[in-house]
């Protein structure tokens, strides 16, 4: 590493992310250049809580602006739990929403280590790409609140209910919600097994816990499903 380089924690499980100036390098994967490709279209879309892409450096690395501000770690501060940081995440998670529509993704396109085209027959026209990954550690905090996103043990109903207040859900959208995230639990298992043979940062995050955690996290939600759609709909 460089004099002018700064080493990243990043997610604590990729290897060589650095900070140079304003912009962050970190290796490229299989789908770098997919998101490079939707970090753009927000971008253009006028969307500024997301880094902007910066193509590839002569390394070979991923280059992205820097986002300033405060990532929290674990174990997470207490203050990342408070209702007001729930509903300035889903005004963020909102406005990401609405910059993402209508955006097509290449023909080529990689989602997590797995080709668009092997995972799927084709994109669906009203298919949202987004996020998908809102835990506090992916979430740039500036004055205690969030900011920017890059890469709940309370009363998780009512919290549901709070974002979704402040997302502004529509009364089809709450019915179908919890059945929505169970849908997209499984389908994360499914995506992060085929992944882990394609890309080392899928396999480490897999070997290390996921292919036993995932699947708990999609019973948990199953469990606890119909008091998020009987608070979402009250």
């Amino acid at each position: 590493m460089s004099e002018d380089e700064e080493s990243l924690a990043g997610d604590g499980v990729t290897q060589g992310i650095v900070r140079i100036g304003d912009t962050v390098r970190r290796p490229v994967r299989p789908f770098s250049r997919t998101i490079q490709a939707y970090l753009a279209h927000l971008h253009q879309a006028g969307f500024t809580g997301a880094p902007i892409p910066l193509g590839i450096d002569e390394l070979g690395r991923e280059v992205l602006s820097y986002v300033p501000g405060d990532v929290p770690r674990n174990p997470l501060p207490p203050q990342t739990a408070g209702e007001e940081v729930l509903v300035a995440l889903a005004r963020l998670i909102r406005a990401l929403h609405e910059a993402s529509a209508g955006w097509t993704p290449p023909p080529d396109a990689v989602w997590g280590g797995t080709p668009a085209s092997i995972r799927r027959t084709g994109h669906d026209a009203n298919e949202l790409v987004s996020h998908r990954d809102y835990y506090p550690g992916n979430v740039v905090f500036r004055d205690g609140l969030p900011a920017a996103l890059i890469d709940f043990g309370l009363d998780i109903p009512r919290r549901v209910a709070v974002f979704a207040d402040a997302y502004r859900m529509s009364a089809e959208q709450r019915s179908a919600f919890a059945p929505f995230v169970i849908e997209m639990a499984r389908r994360y298992f499914e995506d992060s097994r085929d992944s882990a043979e394609l890309d080392p940062v899928f396999k480490r995050l897999w070997e290390n816990g996921a292919k036993y955690e995932l699947p708990r996290a999609e019973q948990w939600l199953r469990r606890i499903a119909p008091d998020i759609t009987a608070r979402l709909t009250a």
